[in-house]
């Protein structure tokens, strides 16, 4: 028996050396030099502007975005601003409401314009906004306009009454469909499924990321820090919202996330390292939220 009861006890101690080495994700910086979340924090409070490029159905992505947004409320007195992608401009005074404690959560929730995953990933950073006092802005475009774009390009915004224009970017805003980022949409796989042209595509997304770096600047307080929530697309490469924020503040101090899934966070090329200041390097065998 002392055999088997040896080699039992030299297998539980292998499993648990395994286990305690097992990551779900790991941080880098462009040079592939593993970062943690503290570095990563206090590289965060030397900018103005942080954009926190998420896979949306990634749950490490949204456990991180609150865990960041709690270290910057606990480690800085300067003021901070929450926006996020996933809220439309013409939902900013229901989200007000909320977080000021003029509508119930049940309302809220009823009559604001929420992803699906919302209670999963987005509920928990809400929630701490509204019990810390810290705004949330509605940055992205009402989708009913962006459709217009994809349907009729930019021309079909000239049809908007003023009081609409106020919920996108001021017109005309710059545009150009040279960016590698726009360019590529244009040769997904499946763009020849759908009947919207190539180039209106791309000014949808256009008028998405100019909105968002609008309200973005527009919500951006002196010697604030403004922590802004996108899909990675967005401010992949420094361009999309990125690239409209520079066009207007060149000078700004801004700090870009990425995240992506590998296969190995312990073995992730430097190529894929490169679309962001810090790159969030998630196992992909890690089960989504939808």
């Amino acid at each position: 028996m002392k055999p088997l009861i040896t080699f039992s006890i030299l297998l539980f101690l292998s499993l648990s050396a395994q286990s305690q080495t097992l990551s779900a994700y790991k941080i880098y910086n462009t040079k592939g030099v593993e970062v943690s979340f503290n570095e990563l924090i206090i590289k965060s409070l030397s900018a103005e502007i942080v954009f926190f490029g998420e896979l949306h159905n990634n749950p490490i992505a949204h456990w991180l975005q609150l865990e960041m947004i709690k270290a910057f409320r606990a480690q800085t007195l300067r003021h901070i601003t929450v926006g996020a992608e996933m809220f439309e401009s013409d939902n900013q005074l229901i989200i007000d409401e909320y977080l000021r404690g003029i509508i119930p959560e049940k309302n809220f929730e009823e009559e604001a314009k929420l992803w699906s995953n919302y209670k999963t990933d987005y509920k928990p950073i809400v929630l701490f906004a509204k019990d810390n006092g810290i705004p949330i802005i509605a940055t992205n475009t009402p989708r009913r306009y962006a459709s217009m774009v994809s349907r009729g390009g930019f021309e079909a915004l000239d049809s908007l009454s003023d009081e609409a224009k106020m919920l996108i970017a001021p017109l005309p805003f710059p545009y150009d469909p040279e960016l590698p980022g726009y360019k590529a949409m244009t040769k997904m796989p499946t763009m020849h499924l759908t009947k919207i042209s190539p180039e209106n595509l791309t000014k949808a997304q256009a008028l998405k990321d100019a909105t968002m770096a609008h309200f973005t600047l527009k919500y951006l307080k002196d010697r604030g820090l403004f922590v802004h929530l996108n899909g990675s697309y967005h401010t992949q490469n420094k361009e999309g919202l990125y690239w409209y924020i520079m066009q207007q503040l060149n000078n700004i101090e801004m700090v870009s996330i990425s995240t992506i899934s590998v296969p190995n966070v312990d073995s992730v090329g430097l190529d894929d390292l490169q679309t962001a200041d810090y790159t969030i390097c998630v196992d992909e065998d890690m089960t989504n939220t939808y």
